[in-house]
């Protein structure tokens, strides 16, 4: 089949020459059939050029039969009606009709009308979504921007906590060291004033506790003054 559609190509010239396998034989076959369907469109092309000729042909003549009834010809017709005329085969053209005959203008201006209005609606059904989208945009946006501050004020607040808290962090921390160093020095003082002889019941211990046992003893007078105070209210 390939053989015989080479030869049918080339005519009386000779078939160049090719290796015969299967991988180039499939290709000039998938080439022939190409060529093949391009061939038969173009041949369905021919045909409805053929026909659409014909049919120009026969309007022609159909409008030529009316002007002779009517006793005129193309030629003798005024420049106004040629140029009627004119306008009415544009007319037919834009509008894709059949013929020119009023029924068939009337029907493709009512088609297009249709068409217009659908369009219109369309577009205005086109500008309401976009409306909506622009306003859904707009909120997004000042949403967007509202949370940006928002961010940023947190950030500037994170900051100046974290400054105050390494602040407070570092006062303590002056307290506490401050504090172990009082510690010692007192410690110290007091080793070295009882190794000059000072009584260890003056030491600041010794008194921390001693104020202890004190304000213990002060809870319990308080205690024994409010029963003896009952006590002598008794008949």
């Amino acid at each position: 089949q390939v053989s015989l559609w080479l030869k049918k190509i080339h005519g009386d010239c000779l078939t160049p020459f090719y290796e015969v396998d299967e991988r180039t034989v499939d290709t000039l076959h998938d080439i022939m059939e190409c060529c093949e369907e391009r061939e038969r469109d173009v041949s369905l092309l021919i045909e409805d050029m053929k026909h659409q000729e014909a049919l120009h042909e026969a309007a022609t003549k159909e409008l030529q039969d009316i002007f002779k009834d009517l006793g005129l010809s193309p030629t003798s017709l005024s420049r106004e009606a040629c140029r009627c005329i004119s306008s009415l085969a544009k007319s037919a053209v834009i509008l894709e009709t059949k013929d020119t005959s009023l029924t068939s203008l009337f029907c493709a201006i009512n088609n297009m009308t249709s068409e217009q209005f659908e369009t219109r609606q369309k577009n205005k059904e086109m500008r309401r979504k976009l409306a909506v989208t622009k306003k859904k945009l707009t909120t997004a946006l000042t949403l967007k921007k509202q949370l940006l501050e928002d961010v940023e004020n947190t950030e500037e607040c994170q900051a100046e906590e974290n400054v105050k808290r390494e602040n407070r962090s570092q006062t303590m921390k002056y307290i506490r060291d401050k504090s172990l160093e009082f510690r010692i020095r007192i410690r110290n003082a007091e080793r070295e004033l009882i190794a000059r002889g000072l009584d260890r019941s003056l030491t600041h211990d010794a008194l921390v506790q001693f104020s202890e046992e004190l304000a213990l003893l002060q809870e319990e007078v308080k205690s024994l003054k409010k029963k003896l105070k009952n006590y002598l209210h008794l008949p």
